[in-house]
């Protein structure tokens, strides 16, 4: 209980702060990036380079109530072929730029729903991708699969692809809270998409988990951890649910007067959290879980554990290229955003352009918070020797911003030699204690609860 009061001293139960998948946030982008920006950008990507791409497909045949993602409806597999067709036009577009030589280190379809997709468009979009861009050696293909949207057919185009890692949401089991977040998946829906993807000799499982979410309580969500841990996922996102009605206006449906309170949601995750790693999961970062063969737990054992808009990965690449509405796309020189809404992005690509609506040039200190940031976000530690070596920091800078920090949250951080570090104990506060070396107004855009 000490602790827990601690806690709320130092405001966790109160804040709201970003999520850190990026810095500086997305909110914070301009339209002083803009397409010709996202042209040199890539121009500048040496040959041979290994990077990542990520495919947005926005369309969902039910929208989920609790989602927070950019998505629309369909009920027309036209819409979706219309689409996948702008997605083709696009990777035309990056071809005439890309130095020879670049390959692929991983490639993600997300959404929305990318299932959507019929056998032979996810066929005809992987064999597009791969010829602008070939797989490199030990690459990834990720897939986020919906088990309401899926078949046998569908799964044997994305095995033969070459997907090799896949992801399903499961979000909660428990038929109340299915009801009132408006995502109906029963456990044996779910079981059986987990069957045809280990079936077709795919090495890796993602499974995403919600805490937080309305008439949740530790029994309940017990009762769906141990029966995702049936399935035997590779590796675990416990998310906590972000209500921001004001964002995602389709989350006006969601009860909020049944919602748990910051206390009962950080009891809700300490439940989860602890049944993860009764079951031989390794913790990573604060929100994920994976197996110890699984590469994102070698990746944080050798301190290579990155930061990125799905979350943690073991991805090294510099480069991650954002195709469709809304992806975006990160360089070392910055970050660049497509249009948001799909009827714009598809608009500049049909008209043969790229969409780049907006984005953030690095400037001043930016290279160095955002790595500060990754490093307690990925490791609860930050290195005072890496900082200065890679990054020109001023030791003497340093060495105020980490004190400034620790006469702020007290024996929450430690402040040594080698670095600030944040104990077991001060974990739950890691996402405002990187708010702390946020050199940005974050007035400027609502965030989600820090727990």
């Amino acid at each position: 209980m000490e602790q827990e009061s601690q806690l709320a001293r130092l405001g966790l139960f109160d804040a709201r702060v970003p999520r850190y998948t990026s810095y500086p946030t997305a909110p914070h982008f301009t339209a002083d990036v803009g397409a010709e920006d996202y042209q040199r950008w890539i121009e500048a990507i040496p040959p041979g380079a290994r990077i990542s791409l990520y495919m947005h497909v926005p369309f969902c045949r039910h929208l989920c109530w609790f989602c927070a993602c950019r998505t629309q409806g369909t009920q027309s597999e036209d819409t979706v072929r219309a689409y996948a067709d702008v997605l083709l036009r696009e990777l035309a577009l990056l071809k005439p730029h890309l130095a020879p030589g670049v390959t692929l280190s991983r490639l993600h379809w997300g959404g929305g729903t990318p299932t959507l997709m019929p056998p032979d468009l996810i066929r005809r979009l992987a064999e597009a991708t791969f010829d602008v861009v070939p797989m490199g050696e030990g690459g990834e293909f990720s897939v986020e699969i919906d088990p309401n949207e899926i078949d046998t057919a569908r799964m044997d185009a994305l095995a033969a692809s070459g997907m090799n890692r896949a992801s399903i949401g499961v979000q909660d089991f428990d038929p109340q809270i299915q009801g009132v977040i408006g995502r109906n998946q029963s456990y044996e829906t779910t079981r059986a998409a987990a069957e045809m993807i280990r079936d077709r000799g795919v090495a890796s499982l993602n499974a995403d988990i919600l805490f937080g979410l309305p008439y949740q309580s530790p029994e309940k969500i017990a009762d769906s951890v141990q029966k995702l841990l049936s399935l035997e996922p590779d590796r675990v996102a416990l998310y906590g649910y972000a209500h921001v009605p004001w964002m995602a206006r389709r989350q006006v449906l969601i009860p909020s007067d049944h919602l748990p309170t910051p206390q009962e949601r950080l009891a809700l995750f300490r439940t989860a959290r602890d049944l993860f790693l009764a079951d031989g999961y390794d913790e990573i970062g604060i929100d994920h879980f994976a197996l110890p063969s699984d590469n994102l737990s070698r990746a944080q054992q050798a301190g290579k554990l990155r930061r990125n808009f799905q979350g943690y990965t073991d991805d090294l690449s510099e480069v991650l290229l954002g195709f469709g509405a809304s992806s975006i796309s990160r360089f070392p020189q910055g970050y660049a955003q497509n249009a948001p809404a799909t009827s714009a992005h598809v608009a500049a690509i049909r008209e043969g352009r790229f969409s780049t609506a907006r984005g953030h040039a690095f400037a001043g200190e930016d290279r160095l918070r955002a790595r500060l940031i990754e490093a307690l976000m990925c490791d609860f530690h930050v290195s005072t020797a890496e900082l200065i070596h890679d990054h020109g920091a001023d030791p003497a800078r340093l060495q105020a911003l980490f004190q400034d920090c620790a006469d702020h949250f007290g024996e929450m951080v430690q402040l040594g030699p080698d670095g600030l570090t944040i104990p077991a104990p001060g974990r739950p506060l890691t996402r405002m204690i990187a708010r702390h070396f946020d050199g940005y107004d974050l007035s400027v855009a609502g965030h989600s609860s820090a727990i």
